[in-house]
């Protein structure tokens, strides 16, 4: 599909972990390793996480960390604040994870097994641009959802 986008972050690595350290002093937090991992791997991984699954890749990668699930909601809740990371909500099931440092992009979403694919089309963001305008309103941002039934789903 000619509309997928490239999901590398728009900033190095470096820049990003200045901007975590200076967001952890602002908020009286101590850098750690254990929060680093879960920047790093927020950035070297793309994709949608739940706070388990990185948890789990964060224990995978970093075995001799001792992180725990809370530091993850609790780094997480963090980095979305500052909106280093954002999140898609799937209601009772949780929120999904991903780094925010990328292109302006879209969602597709599989109903059926969570999978989330990531696009952008031109036309579509011309046509909200002009409903806001249409509307008074000055568009500062927006967040385009698409729920359905993935292909592999649908042959199951």
């Amino acid at each position: 599909m000619e509309n997928r986008v490239d999901t590398a972050p728009l900033i190095s690595y470096e820049t990003l972990l200045g901007q975590f350290k200076q967001l952890l002093r602002s908020n009286n937090l101590k850098f750690t390793r254990q929060r680093e991992a879960i920047l790093q791997t927020l950035y070297k991984h793309p994709g949608h996480f739940t706070p388990e699954e990185l948890y789990r890749l964060i224990k995978q990668e970093n075995p001799e960390l001792n992180t725990g699930i809370a530091t993850v909601y609790r780094t997480l809740s963090l980095l979305e604040n500052a909106g280093i990371v954002t999140s898609i909500s799937f209601g009772t099931q949780g929120k999904k994870y991903e780094l925010g440092v990328k292109a302006h992009h879209d969602h597709i979403i599989c109903t059926k097994c969570g999978k989330i694919l990531e696009f952008f089309d031109e036309a579509i963001e011309r046509k909200q641009e002009r409903i806001a305008r249409e509307f008074g309103f000055e568009m500062k941002d927006h967040s385009l959802k698409i729920f359905g039934i993935c292909p592999d789903c649908q042959t199951t």
